[in-house]
């Protein structure tokens, strides 16, 4: 194979060779799936229903709740239908529009994740100009620009990805089309433009990288400073989930995007991959509810209201 135009379509990672193992895989990826439907479906409808939600940091939660529920419905599905019906393959096309989506979404949600901890830091540090810096057009266009860059940088990177000549065949070993596992396939004198393809997108998220944590170090020290044992547990409450959803993504993604090529398992790239792709969609809801009083009384009020309704 000379290059990707001879290539039909790809073959992903089957999980296991046995049927039994095959369905388990399929069972346990829909309880997942449908575990972050429902979480992220509820926040999302809690904040579209309740008028005290109706602020800045609530409006960023419900943008990476439904940035969530893309980037899990890009690709836990297709690895469901292949578990279930015993194939690997997906077409080119197919692989390159998964590749497009998941990094939408995905960079989509980092830029977000960006965007909050600006929100957290102007909350925090800057409480006198909230209303101000963060009104609702900003907060719009905030997260239009998150949307937006995501949009592009997935262009940029899809079409950068899939005009490498592809020499290794079409085996990914991965449950999804995940870039690093596409490069693998090139030929070899390919290896400046993979390793500049690479580059190039780790240098456009580093200034984020640098930006949250920056912001996080003068929370942190802004939060030590309150005198109340109250007020800082209330500042921790509000920025202890968004820390943890970021410290989950960043690394993960980052290594498995970053790591050098002599580092090679392909269960340590599984490993990876589903916990910056799969576990952070199905566990936001949880981190970011568990610990935020007004958001469980939504919750609480809905879940109380479909019950009473169904009786």
């Amino acid at each position: 194979m000379s290059n990707g135009s001879s290539i039909t379509e790809f073959l992903l990672l089957a999980f296991a060779d046995t049927r039994e193992l095959q369905l388990l895989h399929f069972w346990l990826f829909q309880g997942i799936y449908l575990a972050a439907l429902l979480g992220n479906g509820l926040i999302i409808t809690a904040i579209a229903c309740d008028h005290r939600l109706y602020t800045p940091m609530y409006f960023f939660l419900l943008n990476l709740s439904l940035l969530d529920l893309g980037s899990i419905s890009t690709t836990l599905p297709k690895a469901m239908a292949n578990s279930l019906w015993d194939t690997r393959a997906i077409s080119y096309l197919g692989c390159a529009a998964q590749v497009f989506f998941f990094l939408f979404l995905m960079v989509g949600e980092y830029y977000l994740l960006t965007v909050m901890a600006y929100d957290r830091y102007v909350a925090i540090c800057k409480p006198l100009h909230y209303g101000t810096l963060l009104g609702s057009r900003a907060c719009v266009h905030m997260a239009a620009a998150a949307w937006g860059s995501g949009f592009l940088r997935a262009l940029l990177h899809t079409v950068k990805t899939f005009s490498i000549p592809i020499c290794q065949g079409n085996a990914l070993y991965q449950f999804f089309c995940e870039i690093p596992q596409i490069l693998k396939l090139s030929c070899s004198h390919s290896y400046l433009r993979k390793a500049g393809l690479l580059l190039f997108g780790f240098s456009l998220s580093s200034g984020c990288f640098v930006f949250i944590v920056l912001s996080y170090v003068q929370i942190f020290w802004a939060v030590l400073r309150i005198p109340s044992k109250h007020g800082r547990h209330k500042a921790f409450s509000m920025c202890l989930p968004h820390m943890a959803v970021v410290s989950l993504v960043l690394i993960t993604a980052m290594f498995a995007y970053l790591k050098p090529p002599s580092i090679f398992s392909s269960a340590l790239d599984l490993v990876l991959a589903v916990l910056y792709s799969v576990v952070p969609p199905a566990v936001n809801p949880l981190i970011y509810s568990m610990r935020n009083k007004e958001l469980k009384d939504t919750l609480k009020k809905l879940i109380q209201l479909f019950f009473c309704q169904q009786q």
